[in-house]
């Protein structure tokens, strides 16, 4: 769960607020020379960003006010949050990744290729011995 800090209200649990799309969408100048093609790219079409990405945000339950916020959409960190209106500020370089435990040897399931083997598992016996007939009651 996120802790989304409000600018008028202070920090409160992502359930309060209601996430309003991307932020800074420019309003075309002149929509009524728009064809149906370039209207609906303006309405429907968004950046599916990985990494940085400015969100209008709306706290439905506290101040009912827009506001903007910066948020990584890998890691979840909001970097900034800011009001709407202002310019979008630069966003933060990615954080290193850390060091994890999984093995790096090829037969590791986690990283490697080679699957576990099933041939001693009673899965796989029983599996070979079951008959291919459909129970009764089933349909084909």
């Amino acid at each position: 769960m996120l802790l989304i800090s409000c600018p008028n209200c202070g920090s409160r649990d992502e359930t309060e607020f209601h996430y309003g799309g991307q932020a800074h969408v420019a309003y075309p100048e002149n929509p009524n020379e728009l064809n149906d093609r370039e209207w609906a790219e303006f309405l429907f079409y968004r950046d599916n960003t990985k990494g940085a990405f400015a969100e209008r945000w709306l706290h439905s339950t506290g101040c009912r006010q827009w506001f903007n916020m910066l948020r990584d959409t890998v890691t979840y960190e909001i970097q900034a949050v800011y009001p709407m209106g202002a310019p979008r500020p630069a966003a933060f370089p990615p954080a290193a990744p850390e060091s994890g435990t999984a093995s790096l040897a090829a037969d590791s399931t986690t990283t490697g290729t080679a699957a576990p083997s099933t041939a001693a598992t009673s899965i796989a016996a029983s599996a070979s011995s079951a008959s291919t007939t459909a129970p009764e009651g089933a349909t084909k």
